[in-house]
């Protein structure tokens, strides 16, 4: 025999229902809410902590840090600075041991990515210690700034200047040295005078073979850089 619920119990039955169904509800709606929150707020802390703006460092041994840890070569110091600022920028290194400008040259269109908006060249050094011609480094470093204004027309473009020492014979040495600031001239680029500039010929900033900078010369050299990149951020 069925049990017969009293008429009075229904309502307040139903009442129950409908207060879980409405307590469901809420809750669902409550978690849909902080799920859109959560979401909106990471999106705000990706759109605010990520650099929309690349810096690119070509260059050879000097750039990549040779002997030391890639944070302590001069482009990841440069890097600090931008960040102890707060500039939107990001740098990228794209140094190779060993690198010429005929082999930069080559090099160049694969690294050189579309959103890049300043780039650094420093090639030219292992040029002048192998006693490459100096119309062949001119002409390289010349076929690497047209590269980058043609398929980057709006990024800018510093020219790392370099000397050598003397015993490629004075001619040579000083047609070399010329060799940066007069493209940069023709150009109308922004120069570093000399990257090395208060390190080279120093034996306590450089390591045991007296052309690499040491951590404390790596310093020097990111001062040289910034002085010239530090205006164009």
């Amino acid at each position: 025999m069925t049990k017969k619920i009293p008429s009075f119990r229904l309502p307040l039955m139903f009442c129950y229902f409908l207060m879980f169904l409405l307590l469901g509800c809420g809750e669902k709606s409550s978690k849909k809410e902080a799920t859109e929150v959560t979401t909106t707020e990471e999106t705000e802390v990706t759109e605010t902590t990520v650099p929309s703006k690349k810096i690119l460092f070509f260059g050879d041994s000097l750039t990549a840090g040779y002997g030391l840890e890639v944070s302590e070569a001069f482009p990841a110091l440069i890097q600090q600075r931008i960040d102890s600022l707060g500039l939107d920028y990001s740098v990228i290194n794209a140094g190779l041991s060993g690198e010429t400008t005929a082999s930069g040259k080559n090099r160049l269109e694969w690294v050189l990515e579309d959103d890049v908006d300043i780039i650094i060249i420093e090639l030219g050094a292992n040029d002048g210690l192998r006693g490459v011609p100096l119309t062949e480094t001119e002409q390289n470093l010349q076929s690497m700034v047209d590269t980058v204004q043609s398929k980057l027309p709006e990024a800018k473009i510093i020219l790392a200047g370099m000397k050598i020492p003397p015993n490629m014979g004075p001619e040579y040495t000083t047609k070399f040295e010329s060799i940066f600031p007069e493209l940069a001239a023709s150009e109308d680029i922004e120069l570093i005078p000399f990257l090395l500039e208060n390190v080279a010929g120093i034996p306590e900033l450089n390591q045991g073979d007296g052309i690499h900078p040491t951590v404390e010369g790596q310093k020097l050299v990111a001062n040289n850089v910034w002085e010239v990149l530090k205006p164009m951020l």
